[in-house]
């Protein structure tokens, strides 16, 4: 997990935290009302989605109106808009957590394929018959249909069928 996605773990956890709070120490029949209520619920609600709110106002001054930060905006201001301050936090809560997961996904597939790419041969060791020898090359040179030469420990740098002989190979990369 990178510092960008520990701190919107962090700043979940707190919002979370608030708005379970508010429920919990604020029912819905509690003498509070009105401002002092919006404004006890806007204070987790800027916490989770303070960055939303200002890649929302980007977007509009770019000319990117109906994106999903816009509509999360538009969506919670509707839940405070008819007192529903729980559920406009929660909203932005729960996108929130989907986006910290979208996140950590796509940094782990990134890994991933940066670690396949360094499995990768940078050479292919071709039989050429011209030369009745065989020519080291890069991977991007072989041609269709030469034959490539695979010693006992080293990496198939390019697709292909069997020849002549017969061998095992470590697939553990193919996943």
């Amino acid at each position: 997990m990178n510092k960008k996605q520990r701190s919107m773990l962090l700043r979940i956890i707190a919002a979370a935290l608030m708005l379970v709070a508010l429920n919990y120490y604020m029912p819905e029949d509690a003498p509070i009302n009105g401002f002092v209520r919006l404004a006890l619920y806007l204070v987790p609600y800027l916490i989770v989605g303070h960055d939303i709110l200002i890649k929302a106002f980007k977007g509009i001054k770019h000319g990117q109106i109906f994106d999903e930060n816009f509509l999360m905006i538009v969506a919670t201001i509707a839940a405070f808009c008819v007192q529903e301050f729980s559920e406009a936090v929660a909203v932005m809560l729960f996108y929130q957590v989907g986006e910290l997961f979208q996140s950590y996904a796509v940094g782990k597939s990134r890994r991933n394929i940066a670690d396949l790419m360094d499995i990768r041969p940078d050479v292919a060791c071709v039989e050429r018959k011209e030369k009745r020898e065989e020519t080291v090359v890069g991977p991007e040179e072989v041609e269709v249909g030469e034959i490539i030469v695979i010693r006992p420990g080293e990496r198939v740098p390019l697709d292909g069928v069997v020849t002549d002989g017969s061998t095992s190979l470590n697939t553990v990369a193919l996943t």
